[in-house]
């Protein structure tokens, strides 16, 4: 079964292990979630849960939304997201779930909306090669064969200039290095989508050997 908690993206830093290897992690803050809503293969079809995190102010949220939190005896939530493949018994509607599910050495998958970089050349957007820069090419950073002739019409998919990022991204099998209990705060090896205070998914990893 997985286990998940919704955090936030502080930035990076680097650690320093005991064996004295110099590690980059990423700082996620995960403030207490709280769990709205209860889901199972009887009523809904599947086993999940619900998530709520980081509270806002009771007059931006509507009437549904605080009539769904008072259920849960919680603030209004800035972000609401399901867990699947949990085990909903587990769990009750109001309960907080907190950073110490996850332990040191745990492996992880973490999700999140990465950086948007806007309108992109063939080249940034997809990594193709730039033609010679000399004086006589005319051909420098556009992107290359629009495919054959006969169809007369350019393929879906071909990779052209176009919006670049800000789409939904998973790092699998990234590596817990710290957990603190105290600051609500997971040390995650290496890098996770998106810029800073970005919401990220953090669960069990579903590929780790």
């Amino acid at each position: 079964m997985t286990k998940g908690i919704l955090g936030r993206k502080i930035g990076m830093t680097q650690v320093f292990a005991e064996n004295g290897n110099l590690i980059p992690v990423t700082v996620i803050e995960a403030a207490p979630n709280v769990v709205l809503q209860k889901k199972t293969a009887e009523t809904d079809g599947y086993e999940a849960i619900q998530l709520g995190f980081d509270d806002k102010r009771e007059k931006l949220a509507n009437k549904p939304a605080k009539g769904h939190v008072a259920k849960a005896n919680t603030a209004p939530k800035r972000f609401i997201r399901e867990i699947r493949d949990v085990n909903a018994a587990d769990y009750e509607v109001g309960q907080e779930v907190k950073v110490d599910i996850f332990a040191e050495g745990d492996i992880i998958d973490v999700t999140g909306v990465s950086k948007g970089k806007g309108f992109q050349g063939a080249i940034k957007r997809h990594g193709q090669s730039r033609g010679p820069m000399a004086h006589g090419s005319r051909y420098h950073r556009r992107p290359g064969s629009m495919g054959p002739v006969a169809p007369n019409r350019v393929f879906k998919g071909k990779l052209l200039p176009g919006h670049m990022g800000s789409e939904r991204v998973t790092v699998q099998n990234l590596a817990i290095v710290k957990v603190d209990t105290e600051r609500n705060l997971l040390l995650v090896k290496g890098n996770v989508p998106g810029p800073k205070k970005a919401l990220v998914v953090v669960k069990g990893a579903v590929k780790s050997k």
